[in-house]
């Protein structure tokens, strides 16, 4: 084995390090702020510029350290995620143990408690052992005071707002050059004309890096020993402090280290006999103990990737992706997230932690991670009316800061792209709710009716302005067999794809637009803005699922938007209540134009709605929403109370693979979102349980713009036509259908006379085919059954349903009418079945020529 390499000892460089560090002597001396020990003054006088340049004060400042969010299970408020830049706890005087304090000073500054932060007999003798090229080799006499100096100068670096400051700022304060230890001694002075020794120590212990990511004693003795820095052992406080001068191959992470540890430990717990904190008994048996023996590695359960509450993971990135926003944490989205990084903020959130692990259950059910056939998403957010408090936040994709496997993702398919990187889905026939929303405000009714009749749409209305859509708007209804007017009432239960479109021509589509952005819809994609055209009427927009939810919960709170927040209150480091969130809300609609809304969305939950089976009937009342794109790859159910608003969301993350044609667990994807909803409204309810929403006033249900369809029945077919143009309305011709109306004049209409539609609205008129108009019938008795015949034919009656009966009478009254049935001189319609009772003679029998 070579022998070890020696460090250079000629007689030159112990004078030449003697004279550099008598210079530094001679400086303090001569600025007079060390103890009267005059050694090379002279040189003193040409360093005292680098003295002048500096400032006299460092502050120790607030150290980085862990922020904590809580949330509720159970009915109280637990911590559930913890976040940090550093994993630090900044810990009282009182909560340190006695043992970790003594094993600082005893190990690294023994007469801490008498110099000034700088000890010059430290510094004389570092001095004799180095060389003139820097102080690094032989300790350079640092005390406690220095050794903070740099930890906050480090600190102070990290804190920088560039990479290259940041790399730039650290080399500074590691330099190891002479001047680096002149202003680690002017401002390590500073420090001690401006805190008390225990208050240096103190922050000594908290600022202190222990290797794998641990900064200051309570992290690290939570990290290496699974305990309180309040409850460490002699021994224990040695290691720790052992690993504070080389923290990557003394810490305790690994067993490799332990050896390198144990040499440091022992020396510090020499240090300590002699000082006489610990005895010799004490000491001596010590040394005979591994760290092996005390070691209790506890990994850092930092980040939103370590929450162990069901669910809860991509609601914690998306608190720590808001930081930005949040106004508690200071004026600027600059200062906001400096703060936060700086941390030890206690952030009470608005999440359930309860109902977020139910959500997560259920949509793992119903839109399993590990289907392999496409990439399926799954989503579930709840949001509060009047708050807007973001109450469950839930989806089927494992969250995962990297790039993970199928069953996981970075994404967070709830929220906005600046917030999750998620673009949004179609969001379909949800989207109706605005157009209905539009209709109402703009006098319309839910009684009144519209054609739903597959057909070619033009012109529409787009900002006061007409447009012809190019190529033609010809939308089709989800159900191919409906068709023909009905009230929007049923178009909503039933979701009439052109019954909506027919409701938008008759609107403006920007006015639509407006009612949507009322309730904070926009686009998830960053930059976007929502699309005003004929088809956007039925939910071609990308929107993200929480948007939708904080829009219904509007809708179900009377008009009133909220939007949506998460921190309910924040504690910062020092226990101030900063507050929380404040509630952004704002009117959107009138409480009458809500309560219609409301009052149509609550008939998709029954009769043959397409909502029905998602109410979970635990008492309150619920309205809802469904919603599934053209190629049904998207499949949505928002449904609320007046305590809870839910949106589901399943459908392809990439692709158009219809939900319609694929089975899940519980059958067909898209057949399966109501017991989905249901499944999680029956545990929302237990603990956010509705009541009765207020029904719309009358104005909303029949309106006051719509036009009463005139009574054209009985008019010719010209008549009915000029009739329905004057009232505004327009007319298609139906075939003809059978009536007691004279054939060609008008039998039927739809919608029938007297009801409420739009202006402009076809009215389908029926000609009647004359069938079941009625005559006189003629009198017959005593007439032959011939004549009585021809007496009917030439009256209009069907002599192919004409019956005899044969009856006794005389001889003489053979194949005579006796009676009719009808009777002679009543009305009758043409195709009445006329029965006769014809003279049989004294036999009764058919006498055979009567005809």
């Amino acid at each position: 084995m070579s022998a070890p390499k020696q460090r250079p000892t000629s007689v030159v460089g112990a004078v030449l390090g003697f004279v550099g560090f008598s210079a530094l002597a001679g400086l303090l001396v001569t600025i007079g702020v060390t103890p009267a020990l005059a050694v090379g003054s002279v040189t003193a006088s040409s360093s005292v510029g680098i003295f002048n340049s500096l400032p006299d004060y460092i502050s120790i400042g607030q150290l980085q350290q862990r922020n904590t969010l809580y949330a509720t299970a159970g009915g109280k408020q637990v911590a559930f995620a913890t976040l940090y830049d550093q994993n630090r706890v900044n810990d009282t005087w009182d909560n340190v143990s006695d043992n970790l304090k003594k094993a600082a000073v005893d190990g690294e500054d023994r007469r801490f408690y008498e110099h000034g932060g700088v000890d010059l007999t430290s510094i004389i003798r570092a001095g004799i052992g180095s060389v003139t090229g820097g102080l690094g080799a032989a300790g350079g006499g640092s005390t406690l005071t220095m050794q903070l100096v740099k930890n906050i100068r480090l600190a102070q670096a990290q804190n920088a707002p560039t990479i290259a400051e940041q790399k730039a700022l650290s080399a500074e304060a590691t330099d190891t050059s002479i001047t680096r230890k002149l202003q680690e001694m002017k401002l390590a002075i500073g420090l001690e004309k401006k805190y008390t020794k225990n208050e240096i120590l103190l922050a000594y212990l908290n600022i202190a890096y222990f290797g794998d990511q641990a900064y200051g004693v309570e992290a690290a003795a939570q990290h290496y020993y699974d305990k309180s820095a309040k409850d460490l052992t002699p021994i224990e406080a040695a290691s720790l402090i052992a690993i504070v001068q080389f923290p990557t191959s003394r810490n305790l992470s690994t067993p490799k280290n332990y050896a390198a540890n144990e040499g440091r430990r022992n020396v510090i717990l020499k240090s300590m006999l002699q000082e006489g904190d610990i005895d010799q008994k004490y000491y001596d048996a010590a040394l005979k103990i591994s760290p092996a023996k005390y070691v209790k590695l506890t990994p850092p359960t930092q980040g939103c990737a370590a929450v162990t509450w069901p669910g809860a993971q991509n609601f914690c990135d998306y608190v720590q992706r808001n930081v930005g926003n949040f106004s508690f944490l200071g004026s600027t989205t600059k200062e906001r997230e400096a703060n936060w990084k700086t941390g030890g903020y206690k952030l009470y959130t608005t999440l359930n932690l309860d109902l977020t692990a139910n959500a997560k259950s259920q949509i793992d059910s119903y839109a399993p991670n590990t289907e392999t056939r496409f990439d399926l998403g799954g989503v579930v957010d709840s949001v509060q009316p009047g708050t807007g408090r973001v109450i469950v936040m839930a989806q089927n994709k494992n969250y995962t800061a990297g790039s993970g496997n199928s069953t996981q993702t970075s994404l967070n398919f709830s929220t906005d792209e600046a917030y999750g990187n998620s673009g949004g889905f179609q969001t379909g026939s949800t989207y109706k709710a605005f157009t209905l929303a539009d209709w109402l405000a703009k006098g319309h009714g839910l009684n009144e009716y519209v054609d739903a009749t597959p057909r070619t749409f033009s012109p529409f209305t787009q900002c006061g302005k007409k447009i012809v859509p190019s190529p033609p708007y010809s939308p089709k209804n989800d159900e191919g067999y409906i068709r023909g007017n009905m009230s929007v009432m049923t178009a909503t239960a039933l979701s009439v794809n052109v019954a909506f479109v027919a409701m938008a021509q008759d609107l403006d589509l920007c006015d639509i637009k407006t009612t949507a952005e009322s309730l904070g819809v926009h686009p998830a994609k960053t930059g976007a803005q929502l699309e005003a055209n004929p088809s956007s009427v039925l939910g071609t927009n990308y929107i993200a699922p929480l948007t939708m939810a904080a829009a219904y919960a509007g809708i179900a709170n009377n008009g009133v938007y909220c939007s949506p927040i998460l921190v309910d209150k924040a504690i910062d480091s020092t226990g101030k209540d900063l507050g929380g969130q404040p509630k952004s809300c704002k009117r959107a609609m009138s409480a009458d134009v809500a309560h219609g809304v409301v009052y149509a969305l609550k008939g998709t939950l029954t009769g043959g709605g397409t909502a029905v089976g998602a109410d979970p009937g635990n008492g309150g009342q619920y309205f809802a929403k469904t919603g599934t794109t053209d190629a049904a790859d998207q499949i949505w159910l928002i449904g609320s109370n007046t305590a809870l608003t839910t949106v589901t969301w399943m459908g392809n993350i990439e692709g158009k693979t219809s939900l319609r044609q694929e089975y899940g667990p519980h059958g067909q994807y898209a057949s399966s979102r109501a017991s989905l909803f249901n499944a999680i409204a029956t545990v929302n309810d237990t603990l956010y349980k509705g009541g009765d929403f207020t029904d719309p006033p009358q104005d909303e249900i029949y309106g006051t713009t719509g036009v009463t369809v005139p009574d054209v029945t009985g008019m010719s077919t010209t008549d009915a036509e000029n009739a329905l143009i004057a009232a505004g309305l327009g007319y298609t011709i139906g075939s003809p259908v059978a009536s007691s109306q004279p054939q060609g004049d008008i039998a039927t209409t739809s919608p029938a006379a007297g009801v409420s539609v739009a202006q402009g609205t076809r009215v389908q008129i029926n000609p009647s085919d004359g069938s079941q108009a009625t005559t006189s019938v003629p009198t017959v008795t005593g007439q032959t059954l011939k004549d009585a015949e021809s007496a009917l034919s030439s009256a209009g009656f069907d002599t192919s349903k004409v019956t005899v009966t044969y009856a006794q009478s005389d001889d003489s009254q053979k194949c005579d009418v006796q009676s009719s049935t009808p009777a002679g001189g009543s009305q009758a319609a043409a195709d009445t079945a006329i029965q006769l009772t014809v003279g049989g003679g004294t036999a009764g029998t058919d006498p055979g020529n009567c005809t």
